[in-house]
């Protein structure tokens, strides 16, 4: 196995990619809520939507519409990430949200030298302001994501615990593997996080014993459960700390902030 999990002490400034290219995983999902929980253990987070959908920003009650500047203009850095931050309802979290726009943004960076490392240039000026910058990936390996992960410190993976869980987990790993070998050799894998967990069905208990098996200490302790709470909170603009704290959803948030916390603290 070519990958290990991340033992880096750092102190600030801990940029981490959420990634998986296939959809509804549990990205942004992950993405809203541990930047929210980072933020109520008192972490000052900025949250970055690399997603031209945009549901990490509309989640965290941002216009979406209004948006003037935001990751396109960071990564064609005719903005400073200053410029496109906005504060939102979660503390201690800031946000540089997202517009449709950035659907565009791999087309017009094609031809660019250094195309990778737009991300990386971008985010120098602001990455000591904060403790950690949680960057939701779009569901795709294609510039956005490789930019992403050309920036990061390291890189959470969400699993979900359904049929075909493992497809296109390879894929990902090479991805991760060839840009720890040409452009971030210092990436690591934060970890593996096995979400929409239910433990009532055998199909969920059977992904998490394989993903554990294959792939030991790389997974997190925590697992995220199947909660609806978690489901309706993005539909209110409010991540889950803030619609319910008392729900499942929200305490596995909890902790997993927590063990990420304490992993980056040895």
């Amino acid at each position: 196995m070519y990958f290990y999990a991340s033992k880096i002490t750092r102190q600030m400034g801990k940029i981490i990619a959420i990634a998986n290219q296939k959809g509804g995983v549990g990205k942004t999902t992950t993405s809203v809520n541990l930047a929210a929980s980072l933020g109520v253990l008192e972490k000052k987070v900025l949250l970055i939507d690399a997603d031209p959908q945009a549901n990490a920003s509309s989640g965290l009650g941002i216009d979406v519409d209004s948006v003037e500047i935001g990751t396109y203009q960071i990564l064609e850095h005719s903005h400073a990430p200053r410029e496109a931050i906005i504060q939102c309802s979660a503390p201690n979290v800031d946000v540089i949200p997202a517009h449709i726009d950035l659907v565009a943004i791999e087309i017009e960076l094609v031809d660019k030298e250094n195309r990778e490392y737009m991300f990386k240039k971008a985010l120098e000026s602001v990455k000591d302001d904060y403790d950690y910058i949680i960057i939701d990936c779009a569901p795709s390996l294609g510039l956005l994501t490789v930019n992403a992960l050309t920036a990061a410190d390291s890189v959470i993976i969400p699993i979900q615990c359904e049929y075909f869980a493992l497809e296109g987990l390879g894929k990902l790993l090479n991805t991760i593997k060839s840009i720890q070998k040409i452009h971030n050799p210092d990436l690591d894998i934060e970890g593996l996080l096995l979400t929409m967990f239910d433990s009532r069905l055998r199909l969920s208990n059977q992904v998490v014993e394989e993903v554990q098996k294959h792939f030991n200490d790389m997974v997190f302790t925590t697992i995220i459960q199947r909660n609806v709470k978690l489901s309706e909170a993005p539909s209110f603009g409010e991540s889950i700390i803030n619609y319910d704290a008392t729900s499942k959803g929200a305490v596995n948030y909890l902790d997993l902030a927590q063990e990420i916390i304490k992993k980056n603290s040895k």
